[in-house]
């Protein structure tokens, strides 16, 4: 089995390959229904949890919008329905956060935050771990502030 995700949608990081070439990370965690459950959990986590404000104080008062697009990206990440290209086009993910004060702290807090809302939503261990260390490497890549 080959399990990749989509360059196009991942900048700076080439595809990612563990086997052969036709199972997308997408259908690995479990499609369309997986992928919005775990999103839906990590901004529900980001409201309800203390430890997560730093990263909530980032967000518009209402979560949809910030919900959408980040299922949207991570469709098309996975390599799924490219959905943030067909509406927004390149996601430029640095640039669309330079904005946004972003640190080792900020960065820490969302990174923990996935982790938990995949814990919560049952996504297999070691996909866990996969999926952790490309966040790592994006959230990373998206310090903006020293920190």
């Amino acid at each position: 089995m080959t399990i990749q995700n989509n360059p196009e949608n991942n900048p700076g990081h080439e595809q990612e390959e563990t086997a052969s070439a036709e199972t997308t990370l997408f259908e690995v965690i479990g499609g369309a229904g997986k992928l919005r459950e775990m999103v839906d959990r990590f901004y529900d986590l980001m409201e309800l949890e203390p430890e997560f404000a730093g990263i909530r104080a980032l967000h518009p008062p209402t979560m949809e919008g910030s919900r959408d697009k980040l299922y949207w990206f991570l469709s098309g990440w996975m390599g799924g329905p490219s959905l943030y290209i067909e509406k927004f086009g390149h996601p430029r993910l640095r640039a669309r956060h330079l904005p946004y004060a972003i640190a080792g702290g900020e960065r820490d807090q969302w990174l923990r935050c996935m982790a938990w809302a995949m814990q919560d939503v049952g996504i297999d261990e070691a996909l866990q771990q996969r999926l952790m260390q490309s966040f790592y490497e994006t959230a990373n890549w998206m310090r903006n502030r020293q920190g």
